[in-house]
């Protein structure tokens, strides 16, 4: 499997890491799409919410429950938007399930 975030996992690409455990890494985008801007990804690999089943759903929960301080710890005070992008047509462009925090200024409301 020739997988981009697993090969950061495994470091063999850099990244600007943000938080690592035995579960996920938490690293900076490389393309920010917000003053602040980093994903949070499962270190086992499953490609994306479109394969979360009753039996892989705890690690999305697991990264939810850390998010809320990984935001706070990267500066952002005043609230965060957290994305994740499915397929091709959802714009998913790393086959790896991933989650997107935006925050650090006020972001365009795309969905009310």
């Amino acid at each position: 499997m020739d997988c981009l975030f697993c090969s950061i996992i495994e470091g063999k690409i850099p990244s600007k890491k943000l938080y690592e455990d035995d579960k996920i890494l938490a690293f900076y985008d490389i393309q920010p799409q917000a003053p602040i801007h980093f994903l949070v990804i499962p270190k086992e690999h499953l490609d994306g919410a479109d394969c979360i089943t009753q039996a892989n759903a705890e690690i999305v929960s697991y990264i939810f429950s850390k998010i809320p301080a990984l935001a706070k710890e990267a500066g952002m005070t005043n609230g965060y938007r957290v994305v994740t992008n499915v397929l091709e047509d959802g714009g998913q462009s790393v086959r790896h399930l991933h989650f997107h925090v935006l925050g650090g200024g006020k972001l365009n409301v795309v969905f009310g």
